[in-house]
């Protein structure tokens, strides 16, 4: 692994550098789960989430990206403002691996071909695929039956960047995903078998959140004469 880490690095550095047009990096922070177990607040990350992002910055205003990101989501009854989820007291822990691709729209002219500082906030969305647990809830008792389970999701994300120097960026954003899922919180598990085992409000999806910072490393050649002009 140390092998293949130092090799990428080598790579890199090797591309030219007259001008960036791609970002290749690292995402690290948090994720939570909004559904019918455990607490509803929008952004109040209960497990680690990683991930990589590329971008190619098409032109000043928006960037193509592609990502994947991994997070741990937990969902206690017990932390949850709502007394009858308090007795209830189920608690649920999921994983999700997502892979998402869409457009990245910056709200300020956004130059990586030229010297000094640039910074915008942005605006991200466009089309997800995750996959999670398939669990239910039978006696109290979170249920595995060792299955996964995928959806999609559309990903409503609000950041901002900021280039450290010539070839580094940081970035900070809270991305929340609408899920075609209602079973991230084991409360719907989509099967005839399982149909006993339904509860909470079948008209609302779930939703997650992956919240935290990104540092990208910007290389490639500028595409043309007059996008970053």
């Amino acid at each position: 692994m140390r092998t293949c880490c130092l090799a990428f690095l080598l790579m890199l550095l090797a591309l030219p550098i007259k001008a960036q047009t791609y970002e290749i990096g690292l995402f690290g922070g948090g994720a939570n789960l909004i559904g019918d177990v455990g607490r509803t607040n929008y952004v109040l990350p209960s497990g680690l989430a990683v991930g990589g992002v590329f971008k190619w910055n098409k032109s000043k205003r928006y960037a193509w990206r592609g990502s994947i990101y991994y997070g741990n989501v937990v969902a206690e009854d017990i932390q949850s403002s709502q007394p009858s989820r308090q007795q209830r007291a189920f608690r649920v822990e999921n994983s999700i691996l997502e892979y998402s691709a869409g457009l990245e729209f910056n709200f300020v002219e956004y130059n990586l071909h030229k010297l000094g500082p640039a910074f915008t906030p942005y605006l991200y969305t466009g089309i997800t695929y995750f996959r999670y647990d398939f669990y239910y809830i039978d006696a109290q008792q979170v249920q595995d039956i060792g299955q996964k389970d995928g959806s999609f999701a559309i990903p409503m994300t609000v950041g901002a960047k900021y280039r450290l120097n010539q070839f580094l960026i940081l970035g900070a954003e809270i991305g929340a995903r609408y899920t075609f899922s209602d079973n991230l919180d084991a409360s719907n598990p989509e099967n005839s078998n399982f149909e006993q085992f339904r509860f909470g409000n079948f008209l609302s999806d779930d939703w997650y959140v992956f919240s935290g910072f990104t540092l990208t490393y910007t290389f490639g050649r500028k595409p043309c004469q007059d996008c970053f002009e």
